[in-house]
């Protein structure tokens, strides 16, 4: 069962990443521990992919691509996999196609306003690092797990969330229409309890 994630920053992706990978023995794909692994043992790849963040620029999608194709070979994706981050594009989707069928692309669906909420309302502890969010807290200013003092993220605030969104929508639009398109996109309502998610997800793979 090969997967493909999608979901904006803030619709509890990597929640749902976590309880799928666990129930049905995917291993969770992510390109973002992929560049790192790649950069931190100095792959050829690697190697190349630090030498454009290092200027500040966006990797080239035929690094990205190489390194999922790279990915995707070994030998713990053979019987699956929940893949997380990529394709962010139509040109990736295609690129993906070359080398891998998809059997399923989960949307993970929740309104832009409830997002900016989710993201905007998150405080962190500097002490343990673990995230709250203000609807939590009632009013506390300090972690309720270790007591240590709660701070704001500066990607946090109010105009980079919805610089976040705004470029996700963009990116992802054609994207989700291409799946819709081809039969494998399945949306799932994102914007309810964690359990009722799952349990729609669940039921979705189950049905493949």
């Amino acid at each position: 069962m090969n997967i493909v994630l999608l979901g904006a920053p803030g619709s509890g992706k990597g929640t749902q990443a976590s309880l799928i990978g666990e129930k049905f023995g995917l291993p969770h794909v992510s390109t973002g521990d992929m560049f790192r692994e790649n950069i931190r043992e100095k792959t050829p790849l690697g190697v190349l992919a630090k030498s454009y963040i290092d200027k500040g620029q966006l990797c080239p999608d035929d690094v990205t691509v190489r390194m999922v194709e790279d990915r995707l070979a070994r030998e713990d994706c053979k019987k699956g996999f929940l893949l997380d981050g990529f394709p962010r594009t139509l040109e990736q989707a295609k690129a993906l196609e070359k080398f891998v069928k998809i059997d399923c692309v989960l949307d993970i669906d929740v309104p832009l306003g409830k997002l900016l909420r989710r993201l905007t309302g998150r405080r962190c502890c500097e002490k343990c690092g673990e995230s709250f969010h203000v609807d939590m807290l009632g009013g506390a200013e300090n972690c309720p797990k270790c007591g240590g003092k709660l701070y704001i993220r500066k990607d946090d605030n109010e105009e980079t969330v919805q610089n976040r969104l705004d470029v996700y929508v963009s990116q992802t639009e054609t994207l989700i229409d291409y799946y819709a398109q081809a039969g494998t996109l399945r949306r799932i309502d994102g914007d309810r309890a964690i359990e009722e998610v799952f349990a729609d997800v669940e039921k979705v793979l189950k049905a493949l």
